[in-house]
């Protein structure tokens, strides 16, 4: 088990762990791609059906069962988890479909986009003040996703939805009080019934994919291990790693689905897009220099 950052610098493990984690989460979508065919809500009933195994041999191997129990047992914790559950099921329900529906690009901009939405919630729920350069990175990025509304004549729904229940996820996923390994196994644990119990309904009336050819199978089955391995690998080099650091490289994931979808997916990349995108880019420069600023005058 990795040990939290204490020295404040960047560890090659560290490094190491986060890449892989970001690389994973940029090919998702090829892989949600070839799930296209078999509906949204489905493939999340299997992405929570499937962690539950591979998240439960890992903090068997790291010994933190004594960590799960215990926030099984506490009312404010399982609560909390509630939150963080049904938040994470709706990215996760938006995501699939965005790529499923020929959206992805706007998958790729909801995750740029989050960043600077994690900073705005900080400032309207915490009472942080952002800085100047923070607030340009946000009108920019605002003023971005209004250029894609007037374009398309309404707001890019999956972008917003992305960022709205990303965000929101990892602000309240601070507040829970377990480690981030135990934290995703109380997660699914406590969406295992409702997705076990839609997966039978389905297979009941025959209009479930699991069990159908074999292909649909080995994806579906697959999913837990595309689901957990990329957040347990990103949960530990987080802790290996600087804020800073951290901050630049979320940009790899985003990064990677927009080259998959104009160059694979073959999504329209239109006049509209050519300006909103850039102008995210440019917010997402001027935060990381901000953020990168704010690490240096901070004592270690």
């Amino acid at each position: 088990m990795t040990s939290p950052n204490t020295d404040n610098i960047d560890s090659p493990r560290g490094l190491a762990f986060a890449i892989s984690a970001y690389v994973m989460w940029g090919l998702l979508p090829l892989y949600m791609k070839a799930l296209s065919h078999i509906p949204a809500a489905e493939v999340v009933a299997h992405r929570v059906l499937w962690s539950v195994p591979v998240a439960g041999v890992l903090l068997i191997v790291l010994r933190r069962t004594k960590d799960l129990k215990a926030a099984l047992r506490n009312p404010k914790t399982l609560m909390m988890g509630c939150v963080t559950a049904a938040l994470i099921t709706v990215n996760w329900g938006i995501y699939v479909w965005s790529i499923a529906s020929g959206h992805a690009l706007d998958a790729a901009l909801g995750y740029y986009i989050n960043p600077l939405f994690s900073i705005l919630l900080g400032a309207v729920l915490l009472g942080e003040r952002p800085s100047r350069m923070q607030m340009l990175a946000i009108a920019l990025a605002t003023a971005a996703v209004v250029v894609l509304t007037v374009d398309a004549g309404g707001l890019p729904l999956a972008a917003v939805g992305l960022t709205l229940s990303w965000g929101f996820y990892a602000f309240f996923k601070k507040s829970l009080p377990v480690g981030p390994n135990q934290g995703f196994m109380l997660e699914v644990l406590i969406l295992m019934p409702v997705a076990l119990g839609y997966v039978i309904y389905l297979s009941a009336t025959g209009s479930g994919h699991i069990g159908g050819t074999g292909i649909d199978t080995s994806l579906l089955l697959g999913c837990g291990v595309v689901t957990a391995i990329p957040l347990i690998t990103y949960a530990n080099g987080a802790k290996l790693l600087r804020l800073s650091t951290i901050g630049i490289l979320q940009y790899i994931a985003p990064t990677m689905i927009f080259l998959i979808a104009v160059f694979v997916f073959g999504e329209e990349f239109g006049g509209a897009r050519m300006i909103a995108f850039p102008m995210i880019w440019a917010a997402l420069v001027i935060y990381s220099v901000s953020l990168i600023k704010q690490m240096r005058t901070k004592p270690a």
